[in-house]
């Protein structure tokens, strides 16, 4: 009876595994901004390299048991892809050039990416920053002649030392839905992605100007931040139904900053958090709204703090998201960039040498994650740091948590 026993609390534990894999998201955001995490800098216009590099970071998460990459094809209102709306984007080519014409890169980056991926079992989050058209070294100067900046200069504002689409006009919205109607026509993805990049985070001393678009089009409204947050909820429901209307098995995920309000600001619904940067007031993001409305079908807060972090602890945010899901998927957004080797780095990287400054943490998270019934799994930013395996890492990985998971090749 005792074996009899033994055997049957191993079954148990091996169908809760197999179970629990099964569904969880395993993925991992590759950055093309500023070359982040992909094409390298060697790799700049060399499409066989950059293709021998995509490929060794795809075997390196099938190798790890990792489902999904959440890949950024428009970074800069620019395209990694095909595209006949937006130039070629300065990462992949070296400047920012005219619509492709064949001549630019012999290959398809992203069709090429949909295809070894889901020959790995890895599905593709096709990742796009809505309102951003410089950033990350690029400045009005790198923009092709050819591009929408120029041919409808109405649309953009400054903004601090950058450039943005301004989010209150219909024209900008109609423009973005032609980017992702196109994309999710033409390509075998999985979904539309979008960061915390809405409004962008606030310039100190400066307000965003579009006064004078709130005056021509107040839609009803009398107050600018509600008639801000509308603008965002506007483009969020509009891209719902585009992505839905063409392939309605393609999701539609937001990755947004990871406190919606402080308690402090919100006593009903805000989390116990002290955050400096809100959602709701500071990027006009209403996540919680879009979830409500089903206008997303995932949520993936970017939670980059330890666990018992004071202004922001990551189990107390674990807790508040997984209670406002609204019965949408919910990952959780993970900071292997943040792990040091060395604690005293970690102490001035951080300002806490314990969390980040020992092997534990990011696996501390996901087993949080993994008691949470709600949580179904966490992306892990960005792709290169998980690549250099900072304090075994990838070796916990492979052979604690995510050991008992091999995907599924897509056909």
């Amino acid at each position: 009876m005792r074996t009899f026993c033994k055997f049957l609390v191993v079954i148990m534990c091996l169908t809760y595994s197999v179970v629990v894999s099964a569904q969880e998201m395993r993925g991992v955001w590759i950055a093309t901004v500023a070359n982040i995490d992909w094409p390298s800098k060697q790799a700049i216009g060399d499409a066989e390299l950059q293709q021998q590099e995509m490929l060794t970071m795809l075997d390196t998460l099938q190798a790890l048991h990792f489902n999904m990459i959440v890949f950024q094809v428009r970074p800069t209102a620019d395209a990694l892809f095909r595209s006949q709306l937006e130039p070629v984007s300065k990462w992949l080519v070296g400047q920012q050039n005219a619509m492709w014409t064949g001549n630019d890169m012999p290959y398809d980056p992203l069709a090429f990416t949909c295809t070894e991926a889901h020959k790995r079992g890895i599905e593709v989050h096709v990742w796009l920053n809505p309102y951003r058209v410089t950033g990350g070294g690029m400045t009005k100067d790198d923009l092709a002649p050819e591009h929408v900046f120029f041919q409808h200069p109405e649309w953009f504002v400054k903004y601090g030392k950058q450039y943005y689409f301004n989010p209150g006009l219909d024209e900008v919205r109609e423009w973005l839905n032609n980017i992702v109607a196109d994309i999710v026509d033409r390509y075998d993805i999985d979904a539309i992605h979008f960061d915390d990049y809405f409004y962008p985070y606030r310039v100190a001393g400066e307000e965003f100007p579009d006064a004078q678009t709130f005056a021509d089009h107040p839609r009803g409204f009398s107050n600018i931040d509600d008639w801000r947050r509308n603008n965002t909820n506007l483009v969020i429901a509009e891209l719902h139904q585009t992505i839905k209307s063409r392939k309605p098995h393609v999701e539609f995920g937001i990755s947004p900053f990871g406190v919606w309000r402080n308690y402090q600001t919100d006593s009903i619904r805000g989390s116990r958090t002290q955050a400096g940067v809100q959602n709701y007031d500071d990027l006009y993001a209403d996540i919680l709204l879009w979830l409500q409305e089903g206008w997303i079908d995932y949520v993936a807060p970017q939670l980059y703090w330890e666990i018992g972090k004071k202004v922001a602890d990551y189990e107390i945010l674990l807790k508040w998201w997984s209670e406002n899901t609204f019965g949408r998927k919910l990952y959780i957004g993970v900071a292997p960039y943040r792990l040091q080797t060395n604690p005293d780095k970690a102490a001035k990287a951080t300002g806490t040498a314990k969390a980040w400054g020992e092997p534990n943490e990011i696996c501390r998270q996901i087993r949080l994650n993994r008691n949470n019934p709600s949580c179904q799994g966490c992306i892990m930013y960005p792709i290169h740091s998980l690549m250099e395996n900072p304090l075994g890492l990838k070796d916990s990985l492979r052979n604690e948590l995510f050991r008992e998971y091999v995907p599924t090749p897509k056909d």
